[in-house]
């Protein structure tokens, strides 16, 4: 860190503020979340934010794309150490990151390590993709009589497997979605096929809660063919549960009137 200390000054005093953009309507970023930007001297950014963002900064502010996409991004490592680097070089480095950066998105991370190096920290939730993306296709993920809980899970583990806490929330009556999982369709269908739920009914969200949203929807056996026919990829949302059946009415003719029927 000595190489670092050459830039700290007592004024501004480095700072680390973990910021949620929300789900990608640009609309959708809080209050804070723009106070923060505009006090940014540095702000680093992913891929999924809306760009319309940045448009908050300084216009001196520094602004670096570090991507977090397949074959497009720094490493974590990397982005840990621009972080600390940053903040001592100018002051207040905000982390831009797309829905909530608490679920699966690493800020714990960024933040811990941060605080290692002495630099002052602040955490600005965003509104997920996990209950927006559902929201804006017009399901709701709990509702009374239907559904008392749901479950957020993720597709793609650090070692690049499915969670196994999916099959264990398929075992209740809560909605599950389940973000970065749209490589693991077929899986994700065995799972519920294997465990008696093939009819549940589904949901893809892709670009959810902006102009370039897309919705598929279907049952549980025939997720893969919901995403193929619907020409759905990343970035998606899948939502599995009886409460798909209040997704925009046009889009429920790819579900079976008996939303409990079980599998033959």
């Amino acid at each position: 860190m000595n190489h670092l200390e050459q830039f700290y000054t007592l004024d501004p005093k480095p700072k680390l503020t973990v910021v949620g953009a929300g789900p990608g309507d640009p609309d959708l970023i809080t209050v804070k979340a723009i106070k923060a930007l505009k006090t940014a001297d540095v702000v680093l950014y992913d891929a999924l934010i809306s760009e319309e963002l940045l448009d908050y900064c300084k216009i001196d502010a520094e602004k670096i794309y570090v991507g977090k996409r397949p074959g497009e991004s720094h490493s974590q490592d990397a982005i840990n150490f621009m972080i600390v680097e940053k903040a001592y070089m100018y002051g207040h480095v905000v982390r831009l990151k797309g829905g909530d950066p608490f679920i699966f998105g690493r800020g714990m991370e960024e933040i811990e390590y941060a605080k290692g190096f002495g630099l002052e920290t602040a955490y600005i939730p965003g509104i997920s993709s996990s209950v927006a993306a559902a929201g804006y296709a017009g399901i709701p993920l709990t509702t009374r009589g239907i559904s008392e809980s749901f479950w957020v899970i993720t597709g793609t583990k650090t070692d690049g497997t499915l969670s196994k806490d999916l099959a264990l929330a398929l075992q209740t009556s809560a909605t599950i979605v389940v973000l970065m999982g749209i490589n693991k369709l077929s899986q994700i269908s065995k799972i519920c096929q294997d465990l008696g739920k093939g009819n549940l009914p589904v949901a893809i969200v892709q670009h959810g809660t902006t102009d370039k949203q897309k919705v598929g929807v279907g049952l549980a056996k025939d997720l893969k063919v919901v995403a193929e026919e619907n020409s759905l990829s990343n970035p998606a949302v899948i939502i599995l549960g009886e409460v798909v059946k209040y997704a925009s009415v046009d889009l429920l003719s790819g579900i079976s009137e008996n939303y409990n029927c079980k599998d033959s």
